[in-house]
């Protein structure tokens, strides 16, 4: 998992830190750097699939590089917390330097490992709702367009973990009474809903976002052989308020697995949300809440839980409502008339 990354002239992400944990939730407006985070989780991600010499200092230059304008600093939780990789390039569009420190011959090359299976999604339900190509079942896609053929691979190859996934959808969307999976040669995996007390299949084009939405996550965070790093943006797209504790839970699966009984490594989460209902599941756990500041063309970040003020904050109201408010910082800057 990744510690922290400390930001200079990355897109709007001129000069700030950030300090991440298992789980993060990142609020704020529109163009805060919620997204330049995952860019540049994304670029190391890339780099990283080179091999690179690791130095004795990190912030030393490459032989022969041109001098680096824009710089991503990122360091990782135990057992590599002896590593730290650089990022660096002639602006925030052309970052294509990589330089590695505190490597022993083997913690880059797990480090390595694991950021080979970072992913990023950005659910698209018309994507969702289209016939899969039945061999596209490995892993989920980034727009979720290969639902079906995911949710086909798991019946086949873990049949008791789809029938748990299954049930948890019927749970969460007790209208329907199971998945319906259905390959048809020259189309493709196509999904669909059985309707309760109707002899009826709803097909994925009449399912709503919300429905889609939530059978991506449950795809998502019942994967036998889930990524290392999870960054989904607009996390909340399509589902009701109502609903948000669950996707929190489900989320919860992928961070905290021994919570859940699962023997397996936490997978580091990294979600986007504009949802005043979202934040406010989240008043327990403020060490989670990241806030996005936009000052000019500048943004910056800083964790809820090291606000000194934080338990007054806690005691006047939802942390949703002081969101929106503009209490907790993180909200559209207005123009002065």
């Amino acid at each position: 998992m990744i510690a922290s990354i400390q930001f200079r002239s990355f897109k709007a992400l001129r000069a700030a830190g950030l300090r991440l944990e298992p789980f993060n939730l990142i609020i704020g407006p529109n163009g805060s750097g919620k997204t330049s985070l995952i860019q540049a989780i994304l670029r190391l991600r890339a780099l990283s699939q080179q091999s690179c010499p690791a130095t004795e200092a990190v912030g030393a230059p490459l032989a022969g590089a041109k001098k680096a304008t824009a710089e991503l600093l990122f360091t990782f939780m135990p057992p590599h917390a002896r590593v730290s990789a650089r990022v660096s390039g002639v602006s925030g569009l052309v970052c294509d330097q990589l330089q590695v420190s505190g490597d022993d011959g083997t913690d880059w090359a797990e480090v390595q490992a694991q950021l080979q299976r970072v992913r990023v999604f950005l659910f698209d339900h018309y994507a969702m709702a289209a016939p899969a190509a039945p061999e596209s079942g490995r892993e989920l896609a980034a727009n979720g367009g290969n639902l079906a053929s995911v949710l086909y691979a798991y019946r086949t190859q873990h049949p008791s973990l789809y029938a748990a996934l299954e049930t948890e959808a019927v749970r969460l969307m007790p209208e329907f009474t199971g998945i319906e999976l259905r390959h048809d040669l020259g189309v493709g995996m196509s999904l669909g809903m059985r309707l309760c007390d109707e002899d009826e299949i709803l097909p994925a084009e009449a399912l709503s976002q919300g429905n889609l939405y939530t059978l991506a996550l449950l795809a998502l965070t019942y994967d036998p052989n889930p990524p290392s790093i999870v960054c989904i943006e607009e996390v909340d797209r399509g589902i009701h308020p109502r609903r948000l504790r669950d996707v929190r839970d489900l989320l919860y699966r992928l961070s905290y697995p021994a919570a859940c009984g699962l023997s397996r490594q936490p997978v580091q989460v990294i979600a986007t949300t504009h949802s005043p209902y979202l934040l406010d599941q989240f008043r327990d756990h403020p060490e989670e809440i990241v806030i996005a500041e936009k000052n000019g063309r500048s943004a910056t970040f800083a964790r809820l839980i090291d606000r000194p003020d934080l338990e007054e904050l806690l005691r006047e109201g939802s942390l949703g409502d002081m969101w929106f408010a503009g209490v907790l910082g993180g909200v559209p800057e207005e123009r002065e008339l």
